[in-house]
This record gives structure tokens, sequence and C-alpha cells, in this order.
């Protein structure tokens, strides 16, 4: 990772928080084609609310119960700094940990090993075979075949050896990426419970504030009758409104970190699937290939010993037949094994499938998002109508 993890679990509850982020220009559209409500499937939507999480006190130990309670009676929604960067330290964590995240999931790229893959399935082919190429035909001069054979293989050997380097290195690098996945889910896992934490913290205290303080304002109002009580009762209204949407959009970052959870196992289960299948390599793919070459040099000094014997001529020629058959079977399995792709096609279709469903519901999210903010500009207008009635009828 490019940066150190903090392993630090104890959640953290805190009103300062770290360096602000960038904030996104909004987007501007003349076409707001936001596409229709779809239909509710009751019986569906009564199952979903049968199985949701009810966010309360009970998932905290007693000790995180205590540092809640201490924490909401320090909540001031007059504060509109307060309210402003309530839980934002937690949010930030969730932001940096998704661009760590991002920034260390790196496409593993074996490509070097299809290179040498493909260099060493020429390598069988041509392995025990005369050189036409070359200077003169180097391998057709050669008067001692067996000599030939095994220069063939110390040439093919190199390549079987890059090939188990490139392997080990890759190895590394995934053992190394999943013990950091682990970090990474033990740090989204604190991240989580803090949220909750200041979730539940802003919901206590919101519900005081509005059974106690803003009870006793509407109170005082209706007894006055006047036009300041009626206001200061409004104000506390709003500022109770608004602290409710910062708790909102922190249940939003919440369920991020929910989500990032099991996304973080699955990544760390693919890389372990690949260790699992370079490891195999390592230990039975590349000792078979060495053992067959050997193998066929062994065939070759027995094939030169007997050639040499006028009196076993037919024997010689069974050997010659059998070693034949031998590397041909050798080597098609062999390169068979070596020319299956590292990444299926299935998986690149499926990724390019994932990449476009997302980019689709992105365009879904940012048209609803539009027609949303465009409903919102109404009931605002309708919202300040209502509220100067209100106001009209308290003064009255």
């Amino acid at each position: 990772m490019s940066d150190e993890l903090n392993l630090n679990t104890t959640p953290e509850l805190t009103f300062e928080p770290s360096a602000a982020q960038a904030v996104e220009a909004p987007a501007l559209t003349l076409e707001p084609s936001a596409p229709a409500a779809p239909q509710v499937d009751e019986a569906a939507q009564a199952a979903r609310d049968a199985n949701a999480v009810k966010l309360d006190e009970s998932m905290l130990s007693e000790a995180e119960k205590k540092m809640v309670d201490d924490f909401s009676q320090k909540i001031d929604v007059t504060d509109s700094n307060l309210v402003l960067n309530y839980g934002a330290a937690a949010q930030k964590n969730i932001a940096a940990f998704s661009e760590s995240a991002l920034n260390n999931v790196r496409t593993k790229d074996l490509g070097e090993v299809g290179e040498a893959l493909s260099s060493l399935v020429v390598e069988l082919k041509t392995f025990g075979q005369p050189e036409k190429k070359g200077i003169g035909g180097f391998f057709q001069k050669k008067k001692n075949e067996l000599e030939a054979m095994k220069a063939s293989y110390a040439k093919a050997e190199v390549n079987v050896d890059k090939i188990v380097k490139v392997l080990e290195n890759h190895q590394v690098t995934l053992m190394k990426d999943v013990a950091m996945f682990d970090q990474m889910y033990e740090l989204n896992t604190k991240y989580y419970k803090e949220l909750t934490m200041y979730i539940l913290a802003g919901k206590k205290r919101l519900e005081y504030l509005r059974t106690h303080d803003l009870a006793e304002l509407k109170k005082k109002a209706e007894a006055t009758g006047a036009q300041e009580d009626a206001q200061a009762y409004n104000d506390f209204a709003n500022l109770c409104g608004r602290f409710e949407k910062k708790l909102h959009d922190l249940e939003l970052t919440r369920m991020i970190s929910i989500q990032m959870g099991p996304q973080t196992r699955l990544l760390q289960n693919n890389d372990t699937q690949m260790l699992e299948k370079i490891q195999s390599s390592l230990v039975n793919t590349i000792p078979l290939w060495k053992s067959q070459m050997v193998l066929a040099l062994g065939l070759e000094h027995g094939r030169q010993a007997v050639a040499a014997q006028s009196a076993v001529t037919d024997m010689t020629n069974q050997l010659l037949q059998k070693n034949a058959d031998m590397l041909k079977m050798g080597t098609i399995e062999t390169a068979k094994e070596a020319e299956r792709s590292v990444v299926s096609i299935e998986t690149l279709q499926h990724t390019n499938q994932q990449l476009i469903t997302t980019l689709d519901e992105v365009m879904k999210i940012q048209t609803e998002g539009a027609q949303k903010r465009h409903e919102a500009e109404k009931e605002l207008g309708r919202i300040e109508g209502e509220l100067k009635q209100k106001l009209l009828e308290l003064r009255g």
C-alpha cells in the first residue's frame, strides 16, 4: 500500500473534522427526463420491511453506549459549524478508505507469463528437432544428435525458469494484497462502528430536543401569541430538521461502509484463488514440463546406444516410434495447458457488462437526482407559503 494503514479499531467520536474534501461542481441539465416510478410489489416490500435492520443501541457494547450517551449531551444544534461538520471525520475516513482500496486493487497483469508460456510452447514443439534456420543450419551439422538435443533442452529450460520467476513475483504480490485486504476490512469495520455511534448519538439528542426544548418553545409561542416566540419556535424546528438531514447523510455513508465489507472480501477471495492457481503451476505443471523433457533426453540416450548395434535395428525403430509418440502426446498436452488463457473471455465479457451496467446506473441516478431536485424546488415553494401562512396565523 502507498500509505500506512491505521489499525486502531477503537471508535472515536469528535466534532473536529479532518481536512475538508473538495466539493464537486453541480451539474445542470435542461432535460430532466426522469423515468416513471416503478410499481411497488407489496409482498416483496413487506418481506424487505420484515428483514430490515433496526438501528439502535442494542448493537453497541456498554462502554460504547455510555460514549454515545455522553457525546449526545454535547451536541448543540444551534451551532451551525458543529452541525455542518458532524460526523465529517468518519465520512472522510470512509472516503479515504475507498480511495485507498481503489489505488491498491490493481489489475493482475499476467501478460508476461502468457508471453513466456507461448515461448515455451514453441520450444517444446521443436524440442529435439534439427534447427533449419540460423548459421548454416547449426543443428543439422551436428554429428552428435544427443548433444543437439541437450542444447535444445537447455534453451527450453531457460524459458521454464523465466516462467517460474514471473509466477513467484506475482505470488508475492498477491500474498501482500491478501494481507492488505485483511487490514482494510478491519479499518472499514472501525469506520462503520464510528458512523453508527455518530448516528445513534445524533438521533438520541434530536429526540430529546424535540420532546423538550422544541415542545417548550411551541407551548410558549401558543401561550404568548408573540411573533418573536413563534419565530423562535420555527427557527429551532428548522435547526432540528437540518440536523436530521445531516444524520440521514451519515446513514447513507454508513451504508457505503456496509457494502465495502463484502466487496473487500470478494476482492480478497479473487486474489486467493489466483494464488492457488499459481501455486499449482509451480508445484505441479512446471515440474511436469521438466520431467517430460528429461525423459525425452533419457529416451534419446537409449536410442543412441541401441542405434550403435546393427543387430537390434528393429528395437531401435520401435523405441524411436515410442519416443516420438510420447513426445507428441506430452507436447500436445503441454501446448494445450500453456495456451489456456489466464483470463477467460467470459470473465472479460462479465467485466465489460458490469461496467456498462454501472454506467447505466450512474446515468439513472443522475436523472433521478435532477427530477428530485426539481420536485424539491416546488416543495420548497409550498413550504415557504405554508410557513408564511402559519406565521400570519400565530400573529393573528
